[in-house]
């Protein structure tokens, strides 16, 4: 995550801008317990100094000594450490997992998109990178993706094209990781080992209605890589003991906290009350935010009676027409867990342009855009 950067970003801007060379520690994967998690960066000038950590500590010493030879050969290396059999406190991690690290030299000749990256990072902006670490003659190609272009080569340009759509996918959710891939990009191949790094904020969730259902969208938006929000005005109702998934809880009146905080374009808004005093001031507010997905809760009954207020309001029809309510897709959803399905089912079926029919039921490639079709009837939520 853009986290692990940031705690050697100053470091590495300032050898960076100095001229000078370095290498950067990364781990790309972890196995049974491991004390840091996949992103975490070490960097390791030529002159001695290090900051970060791949480890807490177990191997620190080992990826420093590998940093000054990766310096000296100008080659990349990914490195295993696990706990050694003879001395688990020489090389070894003694929380008994095994973490791979990918050590890169890096310089204004070998990394010249490094100060791309640095500003992104300075300026929440969305970037990742993507790096072969495993390979039989790639290792240490990158390939640079924003939302809206690339850079770089991993050296095949249907590579470029299956990684560029993977990695867009997890720069929405922020999520960094290893994947894997054919020489030419083929999903189910095992050639190569390529490392995502995501360098975005997470989007955010904001659950509306702290009810039993919030808690269950709670922990799916958690799952999905959402920071989660619920608000309520009831603060009886709004604790972190009744929703523990959830990154924060507001007491406050939803409408007011909205118009305070905001929402993005890669906001998704879930409206939980189905009660007017409450929906229809934060519809009023949400419907008019540049948010990528808001959706209501409530019977048709309720939905007759929400839009009726809210073109009473002046809301105009292409901003009604953004409301997504009853919430969620018809999978015949009964329990708030099963509930919590469904919506997240829309929010990733509205995201990528997916119809909401079976798989077996379609035709063309599956990641493409699915053509709109008649959603039918939708199960009614409680009113």
């Amino acid at each position: 995550m853009a986290v692990a950067m940031r705690e050697v970003l100053a470091d590495v801007r300032r050898w960076y801008e100095a001229g000078e060379r370095f290498a950067v520690a990364t781990v790309v994967n972890t196995f049974k317990s491991a004390p840091r998690q996949p992103g975490a960066s070490m960097a390791v000038s030529a002159t001695g100094e290090v900051v970060g950590s791949v480890s807490g500590g177990c191997v620190e010493g080992a990826v420093y000594e590998l940093g000054q030879q990766v310096i000296a050969s100008g080659q990349p290396v990914l490195q295993t450490y696990g706990v050694s059999d003879d001395d688990a406190f020489a090389v070894g991690l003694t929380c008994g997992g095994t973490i791979d690290v990918f050590v890169e030299p890096v310089s204004r000749e070998s990394f010249p998109e490094l100060p791309e990256i640095l500003s992104a990072l300075d300026g929440s902006r969305p970037v990742a990178v993507a790096t072969v670490v495993g390979s039989s003659g790639r290792i240490g190609a990158r390939l640079l993706v924003w939302p809206d272009r690339r850079a770089g080569t991993l050296g095949s340009p249907r590579l470029d094209d299956a990684v560029a759509d993977d990695v867009r996918g997890m720069l929405e959710n922020s999520t960094t990781g290893m994947r894997r891939y054919g020489p030419d990009g083929e999903r189910r191949g095992d050639d190569l080992a390529i490392f995502v790094q995501s360098y975005a904020p997470p989007p955010r969730m904001l659950v509306f209605g702290a009810i039993d259902f919030a808690a269950a969208v709670a922990r799916v938006g958690k799952f999905l890589g959402y920071h989660v929000t619920v608000c309520d005005a009831r603060a009886v109702f709004a604790t972190r003991k009744r929703f523990p998934d959830a990154d924060e809880v507001v007491v406050e009146w939803p409408h007011r906290y909205l118009a305070r905080t905001g929402a993005d374009a890669r906001t998704v808004i879930c409206v939980l009350t189905h009660d007017p005093k409450f929906d229809v001031p934060l519809l009023k507010v949400a419907l008019r935010t540049p948010a990528a997905y808001i959706g209501a809760m409530g019977s048709r009954r309720t939905q007759d009676d929400r839009m009726k207020r809210l073109r009473e309001e002046g809301l105009t029809l292409e901003e009604l027409a953004r409301l997504s309510s009853p919430i969620g897709l018809d999978i015949g959803a009964r329990t708030p867990e099963e509930t919590a399905i469904s919506i997240a089912a829309e929010i990733v079926a509205h995201r990528w342009g997916g119809s909401g029919c079976r798989l077996s039921a379609t035709d063309g490639p599956i990641h493409d855009s699915a053509a709109s079709v008649r959603a039918g009837d939708r199960r009614q939520r409680p009113d």
